[in-house]
């Protein structure tokens, strides 16, 4: 059996199709709030898909709010109303997939905040999280190799030690899309990469001290290439 790759386009088209018969399940059944749904098995023989595609629209509309999953119980329909959830649905199908601007300036958003509360909250296991990935980003790039995917685990080192779940989950939502979207309009050349391991480390040793203005500021002065390159591109 050949397995079928499909487009980015036809991936987002097919997880949506799969969000739409979720929807349709849940108001021709009249599930109710707490309601649980059939087994990830049962809706992708009900909907022809694999599992694994069943599985992360799932966890895309747990992302939103609108399906709660229990370990070793199942999926059930959060505490909404039909009226607001249909609406939610709606939204969600609706959305268009972001820009790289408007991805660089939600990561800067975040990435601000994250920072802030990583110096506050970090313990000495993120410290060591943090400097591995800082490690390995320095050698790739000292090694003339690209270094954007390690670049971006150190920023989620930090996003972890924010201890911030729902910033932790958005941070790897758009991980991927911004790694797509630097390899497309190649936007860190060798310089800026070196440049990025002295900004990393002053980023790191903010946090280590728990110095929280430090850290935003040394964050900022990182991101000021990159959004300078946004708004020029």
């Amino acid at each position: 059996m050949k397995l079928q790759i499909l487009t980015k386009s036809e991936h987002k088209d097919l997880h949506n199709d799969i969000i739409a018969k979720i929807r349709d399940l849940i108001n021709n059944k009249n599930l109710e709030p707490g309601d649980k749904l059939p087994s990830e098995r049962m809706l992708s023989e009900r909907f022809n898909v694999s599992r694994g595609n069943v599985r992360e629209s799932i966890q895309k509309l747990e992302f939103y709010g609108i399906l709660k999953s229990k370990p070793q119980s199942g999926t059930f329909v959060a505490d909404i109303g039909q009226v607001a959830m249909n609406g939610m649905m709606d939204d969600i199908l609706g959305l268009e997939d972001p820009d790289f601007k408007s991805l660089v300036e939600t990561r800067i958003l975040l990435e601000l905040k994250t920072v802030r509360l990583a110096a506050q909250r970090r313990t000495d296991a993120d410290l060591v999280k943090m400097e591995a990935a800082l490690d390995a980003y320095k050698e790739k790039v000292l090694n003339n190799e690209d270094a954007v995917q390690e670049d971006l685990l150190f920023h989620l080192a930090i996003a972890q030690a924010c201890r911030n779940s729902t910033i932790n989950r958005m941070m790897l939502i758009i991980t991927p899309e911004i790694i797509n979207n630097f390899e497309k309009y190649h936007v860190c050349d060798k310089d800026q990469s070196l440049k990025g391991i002295k900004e990393h480390q002053d980023i790191f040793d903010a946090i280590k001290r728990q110095n929280t203005q430090e850290a935003k500021q040394m964050m900022k002065v990182h991101f000021n290439a990159l959004y300078q390159y946004c708004y020029n591109i």
